[in-house]
């Protein structure tokens, strides 16, 4: 019995783009990115494949709490504090999603180059 991949479900948040354009909103073109993960619907999830999703996780979480509180600095410097913080807990969801992407991406790539080897 093959299980379900639930990563791939993150590939449905690509469809926000599309009411962007829809409405002509350009900024929910960045959610088009998530349309990366639905590789994932093809990747069985065995042992190795969960811990490189909880390693990428947990650098993600880590990176994207240490980075709120910088963003709410020099967002307050720059802006307003009413428009401070909601880009500030924007930028370090940004971030945090760029970094578990990159950190799964490399992950990945390592344990393809190990077995290849």
């Amino acid at each position: 019995m093959k299980k379900i991949n639930y990563l791939g479900f993150l590939s449905l948040l690509s469809l926000i783009s599309i009411l962007g354009w829809k409405s002509g909103n350009t900024g929910l073109y960045g959610f088009f990115g998530f349309i990366y993960f639905i590789r994932y619907f093809w990747v069985s999830p065995d042992e190795l494949f969960l811990s490189n999703v909880q390693k990428s996780a947990t650098t993600a979480f880590m990176l994207s709490m240490v980075s709120l509180v910088p963003f709410m600095f020099s967002c307050s410097v720059f802006y307003n504090i009413s428009a401070a913080i909601p880009m500030a807990f924007a930028l370090s969801f940004v971030v945090s999603t760029v970094a578990f992407t990159f950190v799964l991406m490399g992950l990945e790539l390592r344990e393809r180059r190990g077995a290849e080897e």
